[in-house]
């Protein structure tokens, strides 16, 4: 399986990418998403533009996806950059270790540099020691020093009414 090719995805495959949503959350033992979850999904990466995510395919030469990319852009005011921020990175099972997660980081570099990003960050959950040992050996730094935090949705609702928003 040393062959593959990396693009943008389109459209037209939606039903393959989807399959491999749920393949990562299956992976990662979460709920997959819902059906009006999965509407929102497609029409964020390919509904009018501008769009929400960018995705990306690696596919066999048979035209078998193996993995998926989903990117969005954050800003940085310190360095008055936009930054490449990775959202999802998932190969399936049995085809890593082929040089796709590699290959997707370099592609998605030379993305990142092409849109003029300063930088390029994602997130690891913190027992999956296998992509946190490939990511450090590519060379990323574990930012230990930031912590991420999150509001859900209904938090935010609350959160709006007391304030008056």
């Amino acid at each position: 399986m040393a062959d593959f090719t990396l693009r943008p995805a389109a459209r037209e495959d939606t039903e393959r990418w989807l399959a491999l949503v749920d393949a990562l959350a299956d992976y990662e033992k979460l709920d997959r998403p819902r059906p009006d979850a999965r509407e929102r999904l497609v029409h964020d990466a390919f509904g009018p533009p501008p769009n929400r995510i960018q995705v990306y395919l690696a596919e066999s030469p048979a035209g078998e996806a193996l993995a998926y990319a989903i990117t969005c852009e954050t800003y940085s005011s310190f360095l008055a950059l936009p930054t490449l921020y990775l959202e999802d990175l998932f190969v399936l099972p049995e085809a890593r270790r082929h040089g796709i997660g590699k290959a997707f980081f370099r592609f998605l570099a030379g993305e990142a540099l092409l849109r003029g990003c300063g930088r390029m960050e994602w997130v690891v959950l913190d027992w999956n020691q296998l992509a946190i040992e490939f990511y450090e050996g590519l060379g990323a730094r574990h930012m230990r020093e930031w912590y991420t935090y999150r509001l859900t949705a209904e938090q935010l609702a609350d959160m709006a009414e007391v304030t008056g928003g």
